[in-house]
Order: structure tokens, then sequence, then C-alpha cells
């Protein structure tokens, strides 16, 4: 029985900007849904208010209304297409899944003749209401741990005085862990337990016995219509009970369960699937089992949607849930759809790994001083990077390594922390770094049963990173002739990297790597395949391992490597890693443009990037993905296999700009601007130079290598100074100054953190406007393809600026100084592709504050608000296909459109929340408006010196 024929015309909901605690993931669901109902010949009606995301492509809905998400917008989509017969509200997280309540409370649907699918509201209410979730799951027969719900302060003391401490409070009907918390002390109690009521947009809060110590579990669950259940995926939290799981360490698959208790676990998600709702889609179950040898599990909550946990499974298995959960929702059943991996598998094939993936959370705690570091309920992380390798060790360490933190891997780059107070402190309260710290504990010497008496992770885990830390101490007794074959393969296998091997042996890790090469130690490509090697997969979707020669019986000694190398021409595309602030899913969307417009000129497109959570990892956007760290030694071994004709760094943020030297170094050719001109607009004296020499101008600056050379520049200058270092993103570091004590501080500060930096300290123009612009460069020719105003004055990072398109206050004479310096500049860095360039106006000069020969964060909004598909044009121009001026570059945009920023700052509720220089906010949403006489402008506009501190 395929597909309903019923439901020609299908509406999605998108999740809106990313905040902490609902991402990109969502825009990777959403994405991967959108396409799998257009393979069925459906109309699909997007709405998503996020400008940085592939999701919100024209390209890929047949309508997409970037409007804001409320049931206002809802109505106004529903009676311009009266042709919707249906609404998917599980592809956009809990955004999607309130608004579609909402809708529902309010008639709306009803009133439309609309079904929702892909779900159902009852389901919804039962396990976003605690209460009913519990009663339900005492009346199936699953565990729950003592718990009751209070919708009121006083029930909730109540609860309080007959559970006794620890406790844990959940807000219902909320996203991320918000409200949540674990309360060890009655005094801190009624605080928690007003925030939680608060929170709650029922004010309604479940109060459960804290299972402290218990370890974590999540299953992706997947069902169709014919009641069919597959789960795709066992993901083991390291943490125990305690972290949010979008906070944890996890693993798959599951690596410390008896195969008794899993199976037990399987049978309770799938009857706890079945017993919320009569839906097909998909579902997420996390569940809780004691660390004893009794193995009890208890149920902690179910999602009838996909989540960031779905995300991290599909790319985990090769399985695109959100792509078969699509096709569930409209009338598919798991036997009638292929395995997307294999072809010639149903989707009703479990997956099985022959690898392991570790999930490591990357948080950005250094952009909100005074924050409470701890991990708790409350998620907190920004991001994450997944490792694959064959071992868990291995997938740790390329985890470790692609969290681009400045750490080489676990251990072996004198990083790790040597005192025992601090390392007990850090296992003690769970902080983002203990990853590290566990390893730091062991080398000190404290004791397995220690480690896990304090942090209650399980034995196993402690004993693999044990292991790791015998092998570096074996290790550090040879030099780089001496080491055997036998001990360098094992080091790689287990996950060291060249640099981490370089530093046990106090040699260069060039040095290792040569060694490796004459030893024959070199990575081979596997296959992520969805079948254990069962089945011959058609998806080029690798990682990379090494593996012992195979002997033959003619004698014939070789590694099996499952990527095979063809001799058409090829380009490497760079993702931009995990999302942090300051670097978020717009890289991504130029990263898959990128692939998308290298296709189009002919080249084979190589992506390699480590964030699972992504478009650009899914598995068929690029014709080869390695999912990889980027991380040099990894990028440099995929180029000497694959011998591409180039690669692109301009498309991924800073992460790809900052491998730019290295390919440079080792002679590899850079696609688009050239190393040196890069290099000449980061270093920020340099750049000053060149603005001299043009005659373009700029704010009275000078460079300081030192807190002294700071002091006297300051005299020469005058306060207020900007202080800027060179090779940062997202404003890293920036602060205006306003006397010598605030600048000495600072500067030493800031030389502690980023050593050997050249910082630029400028004069600052206080009450400046603030614009920016971004253009095409051909080396020749130029395009400004937007110029931007941003709201608030010059001072406040452009990330967190509400900025207009076109601008509303500059004059014509103001508007061609910035284009006269945009293509002065271009031309002068030989721009090859995208430039952005910043700058602040003040009594009618136009002063340049800084410039990026890159994508920026603003090409994916400019090209949403003008309809042009810019990162496109500006690859073909890279890849030389293209000149500027064979483009017909049309614009279309009627008013004006505004980006706005969205901020976290409810998830640190102590943290000062003046905005400055260094970016806070973690995305973004756009604004349409017809005129400036709106109220939304003008609200925007009356408030805009609200925030700016110095």
């Amino acid at each position: 029985m395929p597909k309903r024929d019923d439901l020609k015309s299908i509406l999605i909901i998108g999740s809106g900007p990313i905040i902490i605690g609902q991402a990109c993931e969502f825009d990777y669901s959403g994405s991967q849904a959108l396409r799998s109902l257009r393979e069925d010949g459906i109309e699909t009606i997007l709405i998503n208010s996020n400008p940085a995301t592939i999701m919100t492509d024209p390209s890929m809905a047949d309508h997409v209304y970037l409007k804001p998400l409320n049931t206002k917008s809802i109505i106004g989509i529903l009676k311009k297409h009266p042709q919707i017969d249906a609404v998917l509200p599980t592809m956009g997280g809990q955004t999607a899944l309130n608004l579609c309540i909402e809708a529902d409370e309010k008639g709306i649907w009803e009133d439309f003749g609309v079904e929702i699918i892909g779900v159902d509201i009852d389901a919804i209410n039962i396990t976003e209401d605690r209460e009913k979730f519990r009663e339900l799951m005492l009346k199936i027969g699953i565990g729950m741990p003592p718990q009751a719900s209070a919708t009121s302060f006083l029930k909730g003391k109540e609860i309080a005085q007959e559970f006794g401490f620890p406790l844990v409070i959940r807000a219902s009907f909320t996203l991320g862990g918000a409200g949540a918390s674990i309360v060890y002390d009655p005094k801190k109690f009624d605080n928690q337990l007003s925030h939680a009521l608060e929170v709650s947009p029922i004010h309604e809060v479940m109060i459960d016995k804290a299972l402290m110590g218990w370890k974590e579990y999540e299953l992706e669950l997947l069902r169709d219509k014919n009641d069919n259940v597959v789960i795709i995926c066992t993901i083991e939290n390291m943490d125990p009970m305690g972290i949010h799981t979008g906070d944890s360490i996890t693993v798959a698959p599951a690596m410390t369960l008896s195969d008794r208790t899993f199976q037990r676990m399987r049978d309770m998600a799938i009857h706890m699937m079945r017993s919320i709702g009569d839906f097909a889609g998909g579902c997420n179950v996390q569940f809780a089992v004691s660390p004893d040898e009794k193995e009890d599990i208890i149920a902690i909550e179910i999602n009838p949607r996909v989540s960031r946990s779905s995300a991290l499974a599909s790319k985990a298995t090769g399985y695109p849930i959100a792509k078969i959960a699509a096709k569930l929702a409209i009338g598919y059943s798991l036997d009638e759809l292929s395995n997307q991996i294999t072809k010639s598998t149903s989707a009703l094939f479990e997956p099985t790994l022959d690898y392991v993936i570790v999930k490591i959370p990357r948080w950005n705690f250094d952009k909100f001083e005074g924050s409470d570091r701890t991990l708790g309920l409350q998620m907190k992380s920004v991001g994450e990077v997944m490792g694959i390798g064959r071992s868990f060790q291995e997938a740790l360490h390329k985890a470790t390594q692609s969290l681009e933190i400045k750490r080489n891997g676990l251990g072996a780059d004198g990083k790790g922390y040597k005192d025992y107070e601090t390392i007990i402190q850090k296992l003690t309260v769970p902080s983002w770094d203990r990853v590290f710290v566990i390893y730091d504990a062991i080398q000190l010497g404290v004791p397995l049963q220690r480690i896990h008496d304090i942090t209650k992770i399980d034995m196993w885990f402690l004993k693999q990173y044990e292991e790791l830390h015998y092998l570096e101490q074996e290790i550090s007794k040879y030099t780089i002739a001496t080491l055997s074959r036998e001990l360098l393969l094992e080091a790689k296998q287990k996950g060291f990297a060249d640099r981490q091997i370089a530093h046990m042996l106090d040699c260069y890790e060039s040095e290792v790597h040569k060694k490796r090469m004459e030893l024959k130690i070199n990575r081979v490509y596997k296959l992520v395949d969805t079948c254990a090697a069962e089945f011959k997969a058609l998806t080029p979707y690798y990682y990379s391992t090494f593996e012992e020669e195979i002997e033959t019986a003619d004698g014939k000694r070789y590694v099996a490597n499952d990527s095979e190398v063809t001799d058409r021409k090829k380009i490497v595309v760079l993702g931009s890693g995990p999302n942090r602030i300051g670097q978020g899913i717009e890289f991504d969307y130029c990263c898959v443009h990128g692939v998308l417009a290298a296709a189009e000129c002919g080249y084979e497109t190589i992506m390699i990037n480590c964030n699972p959570e992504t478009v650009s990892t899914d598995f068929d956007t690029a014709d080869k993905l390695y999912f990889e760290p980027v991380f040099w030694e990894h990028i440099y071994d995929i180029i000497l296999h694959e011998k591409p004709e180039g690669v692109i760094v301009q498309l991924g943020g800073q992460t790809a700009l900052k491998l730019a030297e290295k390919l440079d170094k080792y002679g590899i050719n850079i696609i688009g601007t050239s190393f040196k001109s890069l290099d000449l607009a980061e270093d920020r004296g340099s750049f000053s130079t060149l603005l001299k020499e043009n005659d373009i101008p700029y704010p009275r600056f000078g460079t300081a290598e030192t807190a002294d050379e700071a002091l006297a520049l300051a005299d020469e200058l005058g306060f207020p100074l900007l202080v800027r270092p060179s090779y940062v993103l997202g404003g890293q570091g920036m602060k205006i100054v306003i006397n010598k004590d605030d600048l000495e501080a600072h500067v030493v500060d800031l030389l502690r953190k980023i050593p050997n930096n050249k910082l630029l300290l400028d004069h600052y123009l206080d009450g400046a406007i603030e614009a920016e612009a971004d253009a095409i460069c051909d080396g020749e020719d130029i395009y400004i393809i937007g110029i931007m105003e941003h709201i608030e004055p010059c001072g406040i990072h452009s990330g967190d600026s509400n900025a207009t398109l076109p601008p509303f206050n500059l004059g014509e004479f103001v508007i061609q100084q910035i284009r006269d310096h945009t293509k002065k500049i271009a031309l002068a860095l030989n721009t090859v592709g995208l430039i952005n360039i910043q700058f602040a106006i003040k009594d009618d000069t136009v002063f340049i504050i800084e410039a990026n020969p890159r994508a920026s964060r603003t090409v994916p909004f400019i090209a949403k608000a003008y309809g042009e598909p810019y990162v496109n044009y500006a690859t073909k121009v890279m890849l030389g296909e293209k000149k500027v001026k064979d483009f017909d570059f049309n614009p279309h945009l009627e008013g004006y459109a505004i980006k706005q920023p969205v901020f976290s700052f409810n998830k640190f509720p102590n943290v000062n929340k003046n905005l400055g220089p260094e970016m806070k906010s973690t995305g973004e949403s756009i604004l349409f408006i017809d005129s400036l006489k709106e109220d939304e402008f003008y609200n925007l506009y009356s408030r805009r010196k609200m925030y700016l501190s110095k």
C-alpha cells in the first residue's frame, strides 16, 4: 500500500533562529524532509524565519515564507494557499511543535481543513505534560522515578518534603532543559521551583527523586502506519544522569549494556511509542539504567519528533531518519522504502555498526563572562562534533581533535592540568573540559576507582582512557629513530595525532608523518554503510582508520581501502566544523552551495567536515564525504590520497581559513583568493598599512605585541580605544577600553590567552554609524551584492547588530564612498571570490574597520533577501569558470529586510547582557518590512543604544 493520494500539498514548519538547545540539526532534518516530499511530487510550502540555513533556500521548497513563526503568519499562508492538505510539524524541533499545538488550540487547522501528519496532538500533549506521561507509563508497566507534578509553589514544597533531597525539577513544554535543575540544597529549592513554574508555558513542573549516577541511554525509533517499528540507533551517554543529553559525551553503539538489558530496553521503547498515539514517524526515547548488576530500567522521556539525537543517529548510521520519517508521514510503510545507502535492502532493515562514533558538545562559555560553567539539566552547548573510528579510543581522539579549542587530542600536548586539587574539583563539578581532565587525573596517578566514585562514569570508559595513558608512557621511552613500527601503528590505531606522537618523542610533527610514510602506516578509508559491509553500499561516505596489512596466498601484501580515486578533476571544500558563536550555520550554507556550484562546473566534489548536525555532512550533498576532523593531519592525508586541483577555504569560516597557511606551505593550491591576501587582511597591522598606501580613511591606529607598547600607543591615539587581536572570529577578545588600567589588564589577559598575537589599537569612533558591504570580485571587476546599515551604533559586533538592507539613513555621498572603498580594497587584496568589509561613518566620512576576503555571516541573508544565489556565483568565479561580468545580476526586494540577532541569555541568567565588540548572539532571523514607518522598525531603532557596553 504506497503513499496516500489525497496529500498533494504539505506545509512544513521550521525551527526558526538558532538558539542553545535547538540548533542546525533541524535545518538538516527539515531539508531532508522537503527533498523527500518533493521526490514524491508533493507541493511543499515552508515557513521558517532563519535566513542562514539551506532549508530556506528558494530551491528547497515550492514556496518559502521567511516569516515570524506565529499563528498570524500561519493564517496568512493558509489563506494564500487554500490547497494545503496537511502540516508536518515534527521537523522543526520544539518551536514547530509548540506552534502546531497553539494553532490547533485556536482551531486554525480545523478552519482550513488541514490535517496534522507525522505525529498526533495527543502524543505531543502526553509526552510534554509530565503528569500525563507519568500516568501513562505506570499504566503500561514502564518504570518511572519517584516523582510528582506541581502546578503551584505550595504543592512543590510539599513534594520536596515527602521525597527528600537531591531532587530534579523539570518544567513542562520547554526546550533544551529550560527551567530544569538538580537541587541538593533545600535553601536553593524555592528559587529553582519558582523559576521552573515561570518558564513552563502551562506553569507545571515535575519533581523527581534524583537518580544520580545512573547510566543514560537514548534510542531512535521509526514507526510506519502498519505498526512496524525499527530501532535505528542506540546511544549511550558516557556522562551519567544529571547532565542534559545535549551536553553529554555520547557513544554509539551502546558499549556497557548487557544484551539481556538491551533487549528489554528495545521492547520498552517500542511499547512506549505504540502507547502514546497512533502515528507514523520518528521518535526519541530516553532511559536511565541502574549502575549495578540488576540493571533496572526507568523511562525519562519520549519525544515524538526528530530531535538533536536523530541528526546524530543519522550521521552515525548513515540511515537518513528525517527523509524516511517524512515518507512514513505520507503513508509509505517501511518495507516499501529502500535503504538510501545500499539501495538493495529495505528501510525495515535495522542499521548495524562496525565502527564506533563519539559525539562531544562544543561550548562557548568564553562569550558569557561570569556564566555558571557547571553542566547540569539545562543545555548550554552551542554545537557538537562527531568522531568515527574503529574503536572507542580512536573515535574519542578524533572527536577531541575536531573541537577546535587548541587541543590535539587527549594528553600529549602540554596543556593538561597538573594540580591535584584543580583536577579533583573539575571532576567533581562537571565542566566542559572534563573529557580532558579524566586523562590528566590518570596521568597524575589518581586511581580509576576514585575517578569512578567522583564522576560515576562507567569503569569500562575509564579503562579505555587508562590504556591510552599506558601507551603514551611507553612511546615516551623512545626517540623518532628508535620507535618501532608496531608501537607507531598502535598509537595511530588508537587515534593519537602525529602532533601528539611528536610531543611524546620530542620531535617535529613532520618527522612523525615522514616516518609513517616510510613504514607504510597510511590512513585507509572505510565506508559508513549501515550494514557492517554485509551488503554492497553505493554511497561515498567515508571515515579514516589504520589497519594491519593483509597478505594473500601469493604473498601480495596490501591494506584494504574502500575509497577509490577516480581520474576526474576534483575540488575539496573545507567545512566549518562545530557550530559556535561567531561561526554558525551560515557557513554550512556557503559550503553546500560551493559544493553544488563546483559540481555544476564539472568537478568531482569532496567535502571534509565533522559536524553531525549539518546539511554539508549529508551523504548525498557532495560526490564524496569524508566525515573527518577539520584538522591538518586528516586533511593532508585526504589531499595526498585524492590529489585534487585545489581546496576552497573561503566558505568554511575561520576554521577553514586558519588552514590556508599550512596548505600554502605544502604547495597545495588554494582556490580563489591566495593565502598571501587572506593573511594580509587578517594581520591587523599590515592591513592598516595597505589602507594608508591606498589613501583610504581608517581610525588612527597602531600595533602592539606587549602591554608596554600598548600603553605607549595610548598616549599617542587617545581614549577610548578599541583593542583587537589578529586572526580571530566573532570579535573574540575585542574590547573598548577607556583608561590605562583597563587597557593594561585587557592586553595582559589577551596575550596570555593568545600568545604572540599582534594587537591592533585604534581610536574608537564614538557615536559613529556602522555599515558593511559584501561583494564578489574576480581580480578585475567587482560586484557589490549588498550594503547593510546597522541600527545599533558603532562598537557593537556586526553579528549582534540589527542590520537593514538596503541602508535606511546613509546619503548618496556616503554610499558612493562605501562603493569606492569596497572596490579599491577588493582589488588591492587581489580578491578572487567573496569579500566582506565593515565601515564606521562619522561626519560623512567613511572609515574602514576591517575586511574579510571570505564568505561572511551576512552572505546567506543578502542572498535570501534579494533572491539571488551569490555563493554559487562566487564559487564559479573562484574556480575561474566565470567572470563577474558573465552574470546577469537582478536583485529583487520591495521595502527593507532586517537581520535580527537572537540571543540565548536565558541559559545564563546571571550574565551581563550588555553588547560590545565581542559577538554573543547564537542565531538570527529575517524580517521584511514595507517601510521605515512600521512599528517593528521603530521599536528596534528606539532601543538601539540600550545594551551598548564599553
